[in-house]
């Protein structure tokens, strides 16, 4: 199934075409033309949602549920047209868009199964009690409510899962919030069937047309219009610092602030421990490469270090990870503008003193290849931008001299969406003296494993301190991710056919 693209932004249900448009940049395939956003389609957009919120809003469970079971069901419907125009766009293969579709439908889903049990409410009731001296206690109720129309903005690295109707769109939905997409001009076409896909759900449900809306556009003026907007609720983000610190400082400065929900980056340190490294060094090594590699190396939990205690051992798995590495062919990335950023970002840690280049690749154009670097802990604690990710297939090995400078790194590191052990039984001692720091650096921290790969499900944190992400209590991925569009209210006294049917509902 083929899709011509019809360029339109999706307000309220409407297709709305303007003069003003951008081209997009497929990786191949034919270039597009689409309508370029402007202020006014944001206020309009955030305006219906705020008329939509109204009834939407103050919905059933099982009615919102119901319209993410349907949005997973036309996305579905439009698979094929949906793989085909993605894989031109961004150039990732067919079977990498085939699975991220998958998880798109089956995240959807997930939500519309948990919200339909309550739970995630966390309801709480303490009764009536008039005799109590010296004063009676009243009748209190307290439970989550929606806080109203949340902005989304669609990720360049997954032009579904953390796009148009991804985990934040999800948790939005979910929670009762309409949702205004700023979408990614990487990917426009694809954003444009998903929101389609969106459109006819809401159709189908007789629901509110004002609880979706997509906006397009290539300019930073859209995006700071849609957090500046007085009717805009809160912001979910996923994408690079610079522009995310730029719009959660707009979100910061509005006369009424309201929280940013930024997933902005990481590199995702992995701590091989030394019986690990000593029993398993080549195959750690192997894995590392696999993942650092993987989708050219545009996950944002891509493994960017790995700390090892010096020495032989270490030795031996730099000459296994670099002879992983040189197997890897050119991949290509996202758009000309990532491709660019990686090789800057390449060249900057080359330059740096004290850096060895274990591995040097050149790429042109909109392809990569992958680099390896390793440098010692000395070299690294007095070197921040060796602690910037670089969003791409690019590797440091740091050397430590004993346990005492592993935890020393493991201090210095900012905010991580992930960190990794690899250890084996003789390491625990080490991991334990570890533990505690990892805690409070990073979302979620893993052993014997890597970290590309972030399962949907109820147990997942996909965040981190600062500035992994801008807001260390919330989860972009799982079903916690709800909570960031909800606010606790208490009900103090109130007649029962005055509380929110949730609290009936229990």
């Amino acid at each position: 199934m083929t899709h011509t693209p019809h360029g339109a932004h999706l307000i309220a249900g409407e297709r709305v075409l303007n003069d003003a448009k951008f081209t997009s940049a497929p990786a191949h395939g034919p270039a597009h033309h689409f309508s370029e956003g402007t202020p006014e389609h944001i206020a309009r957009a955030a305006e219906a949602a705020e008329a939509a919120f109204w009834s939407y809003g103050y919905s059933t469970r099982d009615t919102r549920a119901a319209l993410l079971d349907a949005i997973a069901a036309e996305i579905d419907l439009r698979g094929d047209a949906i793989t085909a125009i993605g894989t031109q766009e961004s150039g990732l293969p067919e079977a990498r868009l085939i699975g991220e579709r998958g998880r798109t439908v089956g995240q959807l889903r997930l939500i519309a199964e948990h919200i339909r049990k309550g739970s995630y409410l966390d309801q709480r009731h303490d009764p009536a009690l008039p005799d109590r001296q010296p004063l009676p206690r009243p009748e209190l109720h307290m439970v989550q409510r929606p806080i109203g129309p949340v902005a989304v903005f669609g990720a360049s690295n997954f032009p579904l899962a953390f796009s148009v109707a991804g985990g934040d769109t999800a948790a939005a939905l979910a929670a009762g919030c309409p949702v205004v997409v700023k979408g990614h001009p990487a990917h426009p076409g694809t954003g444009e069937l998903v929101g389609d896909a969106i459109a006819a759900a809401i159709a189908s449900c007789q629901l509110h047309p004002g609880i979706f809306s997509l906006v397009q556009g290539s300019t930073h003026e859209i995006g700071a219009a849609l957090v500046t907007h007085p009717l805009i609720r809160a912001v979910g983000f996923t994408g690079s610092l610079r522009a995310g610190r730029a719009l959660f400082d707009l979100c910061a400065r509005r006369p009424e602030p309201i929280p940013f929900f930024g997933e902005l980056g990481s590199v995702n340190p992995m701590f091989i421990l030394p019986a690990a490294l000593a029993a398993r060094g080549e195959a750690i090594a192997q894995g590392w490469a696999g993942s650092l590699t993987m989708g050219a190396g545009q996950f944002c939990t891509n493994p960017g270090l790995a700390i090892m205690i010096d020495g032989p051992q270490a030795d031996a798995f730099a000459t296994s990870a670099r002879a992983a590495l040189a197997e890897v062919q050119a991949q290509t990335m996202l758009t000309d503008g990532i491709a660019n950023a990686y090789r800057a970002g390449r060249d900057r840690v080359a330059q740096c003193a004290g850096v060895e280049t274990l591995l040097a690749t050149d790429c042109a154009d909109r392809l990569a290849t992958p680099c390896l670097y390793q440098t010692t802990a000395a070299t690294w604690l007095n070197t921040p931008h060796l602690a910037e990710e670089v969003f791409g297939p690019l590797g440091i090995v740091v050397r430590v001299r004993d346990g005492a400078e592993i935890v020393a790194v493991a201090q210095a590191l900012e905010g991580q969406l992930t960190c990794s052990l690899q250890m084996d039984a003789d390491d625990f001692a080490l991991a334990q003296r570890l533990m505690p720091v990892l805690e409070r650096k990073a979302g979620r921290i893993l052993a014997n494993g890597f970290p590309t790969g972030v399962e949907v499900a109820e147990s997942m944190v996909h965040g981190g301190p600062y500035p992994a992400s801008t807001n260390f209590g919330a989860t972009s991925v799982g079903t916690l991710a709800i909570r960031r569009f909800l606010r606790p209210v208490c009900y103090q006294n109130l007649p029962a056919d005055l509380l929110p049917q949730d609290v009936h509902q229990r």
